[in-house]
């Protein structure tokens, strides 16, 4: 098991890995959970896949994506977007509530949002810990790497289930919403007192 951080400086070093996830993504987001996203050559993408942001990937050794990360700082300026969360509570995603977060967004250098946080829907469940743990571990190597110690993050509202099992400080940032039929909610990842 492998862990990789792309970004568009390095993407053309490792194949076609940054194409195996979002072909990962489009499998388990529209095909398997059936979501409405953007979609073409087999691929799921939206408007936060730019050269400002990072993908942490989990694969095997010959490029079969097993779980998957988006980074996006949250200072990112495109157009009218920045990052997905605060996109949401600036109403400009129909698709995510606006009320999601108890707080106004955050906009620093410290932190950076994770979304599209993935493990593939057809890794083993014997495997499937040690997937999720691993991408978390090299989340957070790369969140450091990049200067920042937090990840904003929407995440399934079981998390309190599992976030002492991967080492992570986490706390709730808004309300547990419903967001299609599962029960989610905006997390603060802390980063800043694991190891490297």
């Amino acid at each position: 098991m492998l862990t990789t951080t792309l970004s568009f400086a390095n993407l053309h070093n490792h194949g076609e890995l940054f194409a195996n996830m979002l072909r990962a993504r489009r499998e388990l987001f529209i095909v398997h959970n059936k979501w409405d996203l953007p979609e073409a050559l087999g691929m799921e993408y939206d408007q936060y896949d730019t050269p400002a942001s990072r993908w942490v990937v989990v694969h095997d050794d010959q490029g079969r994506v097993l779980a998957g990360n988006r980074l996006t700082p949250t200072t990112a300026k495109c157009g009218i977007y920045s990052y997905m969360i605060r996109d949401a509570q600036r109403g400009l995603l129909d698709t995510i509530p606006a009320h999601l977060l108890t707080d106004e967004a955050p906009v620093g250098d410290h932190i950076w949002e994770s979304s599209r946080l993935f493990v593939a829907h057809d890794v083993p469940s014997s495997i499937r810990r040690r997937v999720h743990a691993q991408l978390i571990a090299q989340l957070g190597d790369t969140v450091r790497s990049l200067g920042a110690t937090h990840c904003l993050t929407l995440l399934a509202a079981t998390w309190p289930r599992w976030a002492d099992r991967v080492g992570v400080k986490m706390k709730a940032m808004g309300p547990v919403m419903e967001i299609d039929a599962i029960d989610n909610q905006v997390v603060e990842m802390d980063f800043s007192l694991t190891k490297h």
